[in-house]
């Protein structure tokens, strides 16, 4: 992997883009990357050999070997040796299953830090506000075996300054320390960040009717719901509460993953996700694994340049998506637009990992 090519990756602009100039960007990055995997590790190796024995031919980046992300519970895949882990990133593993690990050295987690800070930055200005966050600092204690949960807290908390915790370390709501967060940073922009699920079940829910004031803030939220889909409601109606119940109306929703930590694709002003110039997205039909055309659903695909550590640069996930437009121009942040539409289904879910598996074993 030649660091040049790397550092150029991540590098301004960030975003305006287009689609064609991204391609012309991130392509040799990633093929590059592709064949550092395959040479550093032998179970990724097997895979695109496999798999994608052609992917050296087949242009475009719809044409790099990608992995389905529930690999990461099942496998170990890392570039590095054991005594260059700095730190191993878990997922929440929900619904009982295994949590993910992705194993990285200190090179990729200073590109994670960078790839979110500016991308985020991006965002928020360069002023760094009082921060709230719905979470517990609880989660903060292990750094060496950190949740993606927790490397998303850690690396949010850059962007802002005076960091009060709304929950205990039982997960119990102290509204105490709300009002006097309000109280020392009345008159004062503030930032507001907590996974989706966290602001709805221990914020919104709890305090709706408190007449809590936070129009002076803009909240940051992302990770879906998790086991609360009974509960889920869709992006509008979830800023028209918080609206409702505090006077919201800076909103900031993001996509990403234990498994690219660091690299998210941000909520526009069209309310449609987009992608830093370091990242892409792609969707496919899970019939035939084959690019869905624009305005098709299918199964979403996620490229970065920012991990080298484990082979996580061209990951499937089991997110079903659309990109809607490329290059609209009204956005001002060129690329692809889309939508994330929920989780696969568990059977079609089921019926995606075992065509991997059976081609990977084959």
């Amino acid at each position: 992997m030649t660091s040049d090519l790397l550092a150029s990756s991540l590098e301004p602009p960030l975003f305006g883009l287009s689609q064609a100039e991204r391609v012309t960007r991130l392509e040799p990055v990633l093929r590059s990357l592709t064949r550092h995997h395959i040479e550093a590790s032998p179970e990724y190796r097997g895979i695109v050999e496999a798999m994608f024995p052609q992917w050296e031919s087949t242009p475009g980046l719809a044409g790099l070997p990608f992995v389905p992300v529930g690999i990461f519970k099942r496998r170990t895949l890392k570039s590095i040796p054991d005594n260059e882990v700095f730190k191993t990133i878990t997922s929440s593993g929900t619904s009982g299953q295994l949590p993910s690990r992705v194993h990285v050295d200190r090179d990729t987690a200073k590109r994670q830090t960078r790839a979110l800070t500016s991308i985020m930055g991006h965002v928020l200005g360069p002023a760094r506000r009082p921060m709230l966050i719905v979470d517990t600092d609880a989660i903060l204690a292990d750094r060496t075996n950190r949740t993606a949960r927790a490397a998303g807290v850690v690396g949010l908390m850059s962007l802002g300054r005076h960091h009060t915790f709304v929950l205990d370390a039982d997960m119990q709501l102290q509204p105490q320390r709300i009002a006097a967060f309000l109280d020392d940073h009345a008159d004062t922009p503030l930032l507001i960040f907590g996974f989706t699920f966290m602001v709805w079940q221990h914020l919104y829910k709890p305090l709706k009717d408190a007449g809590i004031d936070l129009s002076g803030a803009t909240l940051v939220h992302s990770g879906g719901w998790k086991q609360m889909e009974d509960e889920r409601v869709d992006n509008d109606e979830f800023k028209a509460a918080l609206h409702d119940a505090f006077g919201i109306t800076d909103v900031v929703n993001f996509y990403g993953m234990a498994e690219q930590v660091g690299s998210v694709f941000i909520e526009g002003s069209d309310g449609r996700l987009h992608a830093s110039a370091f990242a892409d997205v792609i969707v496919r039909d899970p019939a035939t694994w084959e690019e869905a055309a624009i305005g098709e659903p299918g199964v979403l695909q996620v490229l970065s340049a920012v991990p080298t550590s484990y082979p996580g640069h061209s990951i499937l996930t089991e997110d079903r998506g659309v990109i809607e437009t490329v290059d609209d121009p009204t956005t001002g942040l060129g690329g692809k637009a889309f939508r994330v539409l929920g989780r696969l289904p568990k059977a079609e879910l089921r019926g995606c990992s075992d065509t991997y598996a059976a081609g990977v074993n084959a």
